[in-house]
């Protein structure tokens, strides 16, 4: 008998739907209301923000409450944005590191691996267990408004290889890293927070230039990937790579062999919020062999998502089959890295000198001192 028909009751496809899913708070501490949800879903993990955070003792006790809130046989996935540049949720005095594009000027990669890693033990040694990092997405237009400088640069082949360091820096750390937004972000001139971009340009173009980095962060063992919301014509005229039923299962699982952790990114960004209904975006995300749905802020997104990720199990015994290959990926991922992790470094680590150092190396050989 197959998994899904041992395992149809209720109860399962709650679990299986909250293991779809991670969730954001509202602020630095977990309130009632959210303790009452978590309760509910019991995701996958959570992900943090500059709101959520005011140092690293706090999000360290943060991020241990997070993880009690959730059963031992589902470890929390405890996560961040932590690029370096503007996006960086965990500021001085923790170290403070470049844009990644200072790193793609220098071209040592060796020095980007070992960004990736003092990177890592200061967030390993704050309790996260996942970044959400590195931006893989080829720099290729001048007029894009939310890629820039968070990338290696616009060369396919050196964002390629300072992917790979910086995935292998950090997750040497201890802490999994994420290759994102597949297929590409570099080309937009939209920002997907805003509204949904469009990339219309011919396949070949977009093999060329997009997806060596990818290819290159799969083939050295990135932990996980993150799809984009940005449409491509030439791949798929109707969805978004989030909700397209082609673009991750041929490009990303197919062709470069990728059978790891997909994330979504945030269900919130108005390139989808709001666009579709939820019900059609948790299917359409099941087809297109997205594991893992990020809902970073709005409760009630948060428990129509859950509620939706039960249902279509109910529905549809495909999409059933489907949430049972998810979920056991994201428990793979899990066994990966969490079974003989390296030791977390004490908390009195974050913003060490030698990080600094590391930290300043960084800026003066990227021309930013």
């Amino acid at each position: 008998m197959s998994a899904v028909g041992q395992a149809t009751s209720l109860s399962d496809r709650k679990r299986r739907a909250g293991q779809r899913l991670i969730l954001g708070l509202a602020g630095p501490g977990v309130t009632d209301d959210e303790r009452r949800l978590i309760e509910l879903v019991r995701p996958a993990g959570f992900i943090l923000f500059a709101r959520n955070v005011e140092g690293p003792e706090q999000v360290h006790e943060l991020n241990r409450e997070l993880a009690s809130l959730v059963d031992d046989h589902d470890p929390a996935l405890l996560s961040v944005d932590q690029e370096g540049g503007r996006v960086a949720r965990v500021r001085a005095p923790a170290t403070e590191f470049p844009p990644m594009l200072a790193l793609g000027r220098a071209d040592d990669a060796a020095l980007t691996e070992d960004v990736g890693h003092t990177m890592g033990l200061e967030l390993r040694a704050m309790g996260f267990n996942l970044n959400f990092a590195p931006v893989a997405d080829v720099n290729s237009n001048p007029d894009n408004p939310v890629i820039g400088d968070r990338s290696f640069g616009d060369d396919p082949q050196t964002v390629a290889r300072h992917v790979v360091a910086y995935g292998r820096g950090m997750q040497r750390a201890g802490v999994i890293a994420t290759a994102k937004h597949f297929p590409g972000h570099g080309d937009t001139s939209v920002d997907s927070h805003l509204a949904l971009p469009i990339v219309d340009r011919p396949v070949a173009s977009l093999r060329a230039t997009e997806l060596p980095p990818f290819a290159a962060a799969v083939a050295a063992g990135i932990g996980t990937v993150m799809s984009s919301h940005v449409l491509f014509p030439a791949l798929d005229e109707d969805w978004p790579a989030t909700l397209s039923p082609t673009i991750l299962p041929t490009l990303l699982r197919e062709e470069l062999g990728f059978d790891g952790v997909v994330f979504s990114d945030d269900m919130e960004m108005r390139a989808v919020a709001g666009r579709w209904p939820v019900e059609v975006q948790v299917r359409q995300a099941t087809e297109a062999s997205v594991d893992v749905l990020l809902c970073c802020k709005d409760p009630e997104l948060q428990v129509a998502t859950f509620e939706a990720l039960v249902q279509l199990q109910e529905q549809s015994t495909p999409h059933e089959r489907a949430t049972v290959t998810s979920v056991k990926r994201v428990e793979a991922l899990r066994e990966r890295f969490f079974l003989d992790a390296p030791r977390v470094p004490e908390l009195t680590s974050v913003g060490h000198p030698d990080h600094r150092i590391v930290a300043a190396r960084a800026r003066h050989q990227g021309g930013l001192s």
